[in-house]
């Protein structure tokens, strides 16, 4: 299993046929009511592909992209795409290497600004001492790690590849490990399964089962939590319903209209971020593109569904009764999806050492606060060093 280098070229022909497919997009009427309320903006989509098919370069993303090392590896079945990004540790001080896992509707362009301050914190006044080696794998069945009829992966397989991939193709056998949305299940699963292989592990996001009747007697904390959970079951998870029941369907109307595509995607990133209902005075059009244009080219929307159909019809990545038993961090985003209280994460992480309630940001931290984001994971791995592998 020996990683060969990877460089991103899109094909001057899959460019234009997006021009001409954004050029020909059928729009449907606006409902009634205020913008947003029953999902994507139609007046502001408009707006949004018209910027897509005469501003957006994305040549530019793309070089952007390309100036990490990347690399492929052949793992049970897939080609799987990584970055694998040297630190600039201090002398006598080698960089600790950090799994550095997104989710959906993310890929590795979310962690564009979050890398460089990871792996050379002294370029933005921090600690070389602190530098991270970061590997951030594109997720089975996502972007560059997808190829047509490949096998799909739940979230437990893909802990299992990632651990794979650290340990027998990258010669780390023991490492830190960071994730927010399906990379927080992708991470606690690590924790969970392979203790042996983690230093610890960074959360932004919590993944604790959803269950209304968790607590029999709430305190306040935990009646905020239930009662922000029961609003997020009945008014946010209809993407999961079909993502996780009629992945296929789903699939053709997404991988046919690029419209489509961004109008499914950028809803989330205005509900879920700390925007205020702006979604660009968060993020740029051409950040917003850059991952949507991934999954675009790629054709990998359909079987980046797969982790939600796999929890639907097994058992969650954390078994009832189980826990993670390494050491954990947490940051709490003000605008995170869901935010459960210290008291219910300590069932099943049972070695928190670090919970930090930050000021700004929500669900993509890694693009909306990357230097908070950083300078959190530094401070959590910190006392954790030298207990890494080199490699």
């Amino acid at each position: 299993m020996t990683p060969t280098p990877f460089t991103l070229r899109v094909p001057d022909e899959a460019i234009a046929d997006l021009r001409d497919r954004l050029r020909l997009t059928r729009f449907p009427d606006q409902a009634p009511g205020e913008p947003w309320a029953f999902g994507t903006d139609v007046a502001w989509m408009r707006d949004f592909v018209d910027y897509w098919r005469d501003g957006f370069d994305w040549r530019a993303q793309e070089a952007r992209l390309n100036a990490f090392p990347q690399y492929k590896v052949a793992l049970d079945g897939v080609d799987l795409h990584f970055l694998h990004v040297p630190g600039k540790g201090a002398p006598g001080r080698p960089a600790l290497p950090l799994l550095l896992s997104h989710g959906w509707p993310g890929s590795v362009f979310e962690f564009m600004d979050l890398i460089p301050r990871l792996t050379d914190p002294a370029s933005f006044g921090g600690d070389p001492a602190d530098a991270f080696t970061v590997v951030a794998p594109s997720l089975p069945g996502f972007g560059l790690s997808f190829a047509p009829g490949q096998k799909r992966f739940g979230a437990e397989e893909i802990a299992e590849r990632f651990v794979q991939l650290m340990t027998e193709v990258l010669g780390y056998d023991r490492f830190a490990a960071q994730g927010g949305d399906w990379g927080s299940f992708i991470t606690s699963r690590i924790g969970h399964t392979n203790a042996a292989n983690v230093v610890g592990v960074h959360l932004n996001l919590l993944p604790l089962k959803r269950d209304l009747a968790a607590v029999a007697s709430p305190t306040p904390d935990e009646r905020r939590y239930l009662d922000e959970l029961s609003v997020f079951m009945k008014e946010e998870t209809g993407y999961q319903w079909i993502q996780g029941t009629r992945p296929q369907t789903l699939a053709f109307g997404l991988t046919d209209s690029p419209a489509g595509l961004a109008a499914w995607i950028v809803e989330k990133f205005r509900a879920w971020s700390d925007c205020g209902g702006d979604v660009l005075s968060v993020f740029s059009r051409d950040h917003l593109l850059a991952n949507i244009g991934l999954y675009w080219f790629t054709g990998a929307i359909g079987s980046s569904f797969w982790p939600y159909y796999a929890r639907m019809h097994g058992p969650w990545p954390i078994p009832d009764g189980g826990t993670v038993d390494v050491p954990t961090g947490y940051c709490q985003f003000p605008t995170e999806i869901l935010r459960p209280p210290r008291s219910m994460a300590a069932r099943v992480f049972t070695d928190i050492q670090r919970w930090s309630v930050m000021e700004r940001g929500g669900h993509f931290a890694a693009m909306e606060q990357p230097d908070a984001l950083a300078a959190e994971i530094r401070a959590f791995f910190k006392p954790l060093r030298g207990q890494g592998s080199d490699g």
